[in-house]
């Protein structure tokens, strides 16, 4: 699977599969702070969020995965970490889909370093929640298979 290779190059699967096994155990979590800003934390949010479709979507902001692609990573990960010091995420656009019903569903579309901030959190919660789902609770979980 995709996602675990890029884990692996990013040098993360460890730290996401500790938290894991200790999430399984029931312990406490302290300075998950420090791997969400971790370098390799930020740099595996944008690949994934890079490879995502919905990254030539603009926020509010009216940037795409293309103007960030601008950025060294160097300058990314700075941003990204100094940001994430006193965070309040932006508005979202909201935009309206049509579903197969002929209803339609609101949709909010959260600016691209939102996307990327969001992804850093989700990379390292998602490991601590995996741990507390039931093996036979399908939806909408990574590398679980029916």
């Amino acid at each position: 699977m995709q996602a675990l290779r890029n884990w692996e190059y990013y040098g993360m699967t460890e730290s996401f599969t500790d938290l894991y096994e200790r999430a399984s155990k029931r312990e406490s979590f302290s300075h998950l702070y420090d791997l969400i800003t971790s370098r390799e934390n930020i740099r595996l949010a944008y690949r994934t969020m890079k490879s995502n479709k919905g990254s030539k979507t603009p926020g509010t902001d009216g940037k795409t995965i293309t103007d960030i692609e601008k950025c060294s990573e160097d300058e990314l990960v700075r941003e990204i970490q100094n940001k994430l010091k006193w965070y309040r995420p932006k508005n979202v656009r909201r935009k309206f889909i049509e579903k197969d019903n002929g209803k339609w569903r609101p949709l909010g579309i959260p600016c691209i370093l939102e996307r990327i901030i969001q992804q850093c959190f989700k990379q390292v919660l998602e490991p601590i929640a995996e741990a507390h789902f039931y093996k036979h609770s399908y939806g909408f979980r990574p590398q679980v298979e029916k």
